[in-house]
């Protein structure tokens, strides 16, 4: 066997994603307590990727989305994950695949990952279904899921690469 057969990068890539699966599962089922809220940035042109036509024309590369207070109906199985969130007061239903996620991160629990998406998960230019993203402001809505008090005010969605080493 040589040593491109054995694609440790890929192994361990594969492992953290379980990390997310298994945190976002956790909220779906548990809701999000105390601090905890995640970010999750995915490339909105990847396979599987399923987003309205006005957040596709807004977001056409990559977007991050905020768990905490301002969504419902979180949703989890093995290979991603659905909820809604509102845009500009216009509730919204977005499907990712894990594969898609690029970051994923708990700021209260001091915790973040980044990953890569392999080529042939994202779609051509011309694709239809493509969408895309930098910030996007989401207004107050209830979570289905038990919590503690809601702050006042919206939230944002904010791109991790101001975060990133340049």
């Amino acid at each position: 066997m040589s040593e491109s057969e054995l694609r440790y990068d890929r192994m361990v890539e594969r492992a953290l994603r379980g990390v997310v699966v298994e945190a976002m599962a956790f909220a779906a089922t548990h809701g999000l307590s105390g601090e905890h809220h995640f970010y999750v940035t995915f490339q909105t042109r990847a396979a599987g990727v399923k987003i309205s036509p006005a957040l596709m024309a807004r977001y056409p590369q990559e977007m991050t989305i905020v768990l905490q207070h301002q969504f419902w109906d979180l949703q989890t199985d093995q290979d991603g994950f659905q909820v809604t969130l509102s845009f500009s007061g216009v509730s919204e239903r977005l499907i990712v695949p894990f594969s898609a996620v690029t970051g994923f991160s708990d700021p209260s629990a001091k915790f973040g990952l980044q990953f890569q998406v392999e080529d042939d998960a994202i779609f051509d230019e011309d694709d239809d279904d493509t969408i895309s993203g930098e910030i996007a402001e989401l207004e107050p809505a209830p979570f289905s899921a038990p919590q503690e008090e809601l702050p006042e005010g919206g939230a944002q969605v904010i791109t991790l690469d101001a975060f990133r080493k340049k």
